[in-house]
């Protein structure tokens, strides 16, 4: 049986969250898919806004033994980001991560490159973008990318998901100029719960879905 609020999948979801967006007003609006769910979220959200879409890299660092565990997060240039509390609780210093986040860094380049191919970077300062991803748990990965997009002086910075934990939400409010959610639910254990088709995003579907804008 499926939940009542359950998204059928990335596109449905990204539909529903271009649904709540498409009425305001924006300034020359740029739309960002954090790669790789949140490029197929950031199409239909785009495709709502008549905006067009581009793509925001960062990798997460997992903890010791438990690579899905984020306690911090890369992105392909600028200083990574940790979780202060993440790193207090498993007593871990940010000496002990720097073998992973080299390789994260590395892999966020890869996929830089390879997203970008020969398309003429978006310009982004003075505009407002509206930064998508599939959904928010733990938002380490979410709080690196919006990071390093501040650097780039945009009018406003928006992070815009789904389904949201609602802890994770208050943190990257800190980043962001605002944060926009379908459902901020208690009971939050995953982003893959609320999808009936959670599949993996590939690479090729990507690199179609920016090639296609």
């Amino acid at each position: 049986m499926r939940r009542r609020h359950e998204f059928r999948d990335r596109r449905a979801a990204g539909a529903q969250l271009g649904d709540l967006l498409r009425n305001r007003e924006w300034h020359d609006p740029l739309v960002l898919g954090l790669a790789r769910g949140g490029v197929v979220v950031g199409r239909a959200v785009a495709d709502a806004l008549r905006a067009p879409l581009d793509v925001a890299v960062a990798r997460k660092i997992g903890a010791p033994g438990q690579p899905e565990f984020g306690v911090g997060a890369v992105t392909p240039d600028g200083p990574p980001y940790y979780d202060e509390h993440s790193l207090s609780v498993l007593g871990l210093r940010v000496e002990d991560l720097a073998g992973v986040c080299r390789a994260e860094r590395a892999e966020a380049r890869r996929r830089a490159r390879l997203y970008q191919r020969d398309r003429p970077a978006q310009p982004r300062e003075g505009r407002d973008l509206i930064v998508v991803d599939d959904g928010l748990a733990t938002g380490v990965t979410a709080r690196a990318a919006l990071r390093a997009l501040r650097r780039d002086r945009p009018r406003n910075l928006v992070f815009a998901v789904p389904v949201c934990a609602p802890d994770a939400a208050a943190a990257v409010k800190s980043d962001a100029d605002e944060i926009v959610c379908v459902l901020a639910p208690h009971g939050f254990r995953s982003v893959g719960q609320w999808y009936a088709d959670f599949r993996q995003t590939e690479d090729d579907e990507v690199v179609d879905l920016l090639e296609g804008s």
